[in-house]
């Protein structure tokens, strides 16, 4: 049987999975679900309550979009981590790092007042820094080699192009490596393929809806 993943359309950690598994032209089939009211099969395997949960077979499941990236890469060659032993730890320092930054982009995409918003957006700058220390000539994070770490941050960036779209803040101006690297990115076809057709328009009024700061900008 082919992979099955699981889903809520806006996760960003499910989009990690979608990219690496287009990447590695890997068969799969996606179920999209509702997290706030998931189906009654749902907590069964995936025990945080959280997506991408991904069925490799009928009695197989992973969870967490590391562990199933890493799964992913280790079962269909070729490896999209580097080989040496010291680079592949160094990347999976830096996805960690990245999803630090998806939760801090949550946030400020949730906060209630500009002094909110402007305190996390402060902060994921700040971060945004420290991974343009890390970035090279490019256009990927390895340079010239795609990997999970370029997976990783893929669905970050994308979404901080959409805010910068609907209000500028700047972010990919004082870090040129990274705005460099968020076009190459969304140039990728796995990267644009990773996501439903709609899904700036769903981006936008599911935060419209949050009443956050962020929410009139995107309506």
């Amino acid at each position: 049987m082919a992979y099955q993943l699981i889903s809520f359309v806006l996760c960003p950690f499910v989009q990690r999975s979608v990219i690496t598994l287009k990447e590695k032209r890997v068969p799969f089939e996606i179920t999209y679900i509702d997290l706030q009211n998931p189906p009654e099969w749902f907590p069964a395997i995936s025990p945080m309550g959280k997506v991408p949960v991904l069925r490799v077979d009928q009695d197989r499941v992973l969870f967490e979009s590391a562990v199933i990236n890493e799964y992913l890469d280790e079962t269909n060659p070729p490896p999209l981590h580097p080989q040496d032993p010291w680079r592949r730890a160094h990347n999976r320092a830096w996805i960690e790092f990245g999803s630090n930054l998806i939760g801090r982009q949550y946030r400020m995409l949730m906060a209630l007042d500009e002094d909110g918003f402007i305190q996390e957006r402060d902060g994921l700058l700040a971060d945004l820094r420290y991974v343009e220390q890390q970035l090279g000539e490019g256009p990927f994070f390895n340079g010239a080699a795609f990997s999970l770490t370029d997976t990783a941050y893929a669905p970050l960036l994308m979404r901080l192009d959409l805010i910068e779209r609907r209000h500028p803040q700047g972010l990919f101006a004082q870090t040129p490596k990274v705005g460099a690297w968020r076009d190459a990115l969304l140039a990728r076809p796995a990267v644009r393929g990773s996501v439903v057709t709609d899904f700036q328009e769903r981006f936008n009024a599911y935060f419209a809806e949050q009443g956050g700061y962020l929410g009139k900008y995107l309506a």
